[in-house]
């Protein structure tokens, strides 16, 4: 079964990544690229990654499989934002 991304929920992914960043951050944060490295650019650590992605679920009201999450996932914030929106988990 191939899943398809919701171009609408990718940018509510996005849009929550921008918001949820500089609270995780612990700082002001001027515009986020697109293509900004979440580790380098950012400063983002791995305890930040669980972190973000716990506030992404909580804040959006979805749930994510993070079972097979990979650093290149964890690359910038699109390459996040499309991981979160292909391994969403459905409610029950």
């Amino acid at each position: 079964m191939v899943q398809t991304t919701d171009p609408e929920l990718r940018e509510r992914i996005l849009h929550g990544i921008g918001e949820l960043l500089p609270r995780v951050l612990k700082r002001e944060l001027p515009e986020i690229p697109a293509d900004a490295c979440l580790f380098d650019d950012l400063g983002l650590t791995s305890a930040g990654t669980i972190e973000l992605i716990l506030e992404l679920e909580e804040s959006l009201d979805i749930q994510v499989d993070v079972e097979q999450i990979t650093e290149d996932d964890l690359r910038s914030v699109t390459k996040l934002a499309d991981y979160v929106a292909g391994h969403l988990i459905a409610e029950d």
